[in-house]
């Protein structure tokens, strides 16, 4: 059974930072690309982050670029989100995903691109 598990989320005032943790289990993802999206209440799933297999090649939204920023360690089968300078709009439910497909060319930043989904962990940012 294939799991994306993440961890990290929690309450912390507006210029703070918290880091997210990704971890799969089932199989390993080392040839995936994966990301990073949010969902606020009311809102659509939204693109944040992505990562290609390789970890050479990363893409942001710009509503987080510079101060977000994701890795992942093959290794350990586990991506990363740091977010720093936290603003009360990056308050959202954020969803680890991974992409199906193996060695693609450049990570996806829409939704649909990617078929494995966490359950989400709340990011709550007050002002």
């Amino acid at each position: 059974q294939v799991q994306l598990v993440e961890s990290g989320g929690g309450l912390v005032q507006a210029g703070g930072s918290l880091r997210l943790s990704c971890a799969a289990s089932g199989r390993t993802f080392s040839r995936n690309d994966m990301g990073w999206f949010r969902q606020a209440p009311g809102k659509e799933r939204e693109f944040v982050a992505a990562i290609s297999w390789s970890g050479g090649y990363t893409v942001y939204s710009d509503s987080v670029k510079g101060r977000f920023t994701i890795s992942r360690d093959n290794a350990k089968n586990t991506q990363y989100l740091q977010m720093n300078s936290l603003k009360p709009e990056d308050s959202a439910v954020y969803y680890c995903a991974a992409d199906g497909t193996t060695y693609q060319f450049r990570p996806a930043t829409a939704v649909s691109e990617y078929g494995y989904w966490g359950q989400g962990t709340r990011v709550t940012v007050s002002s």
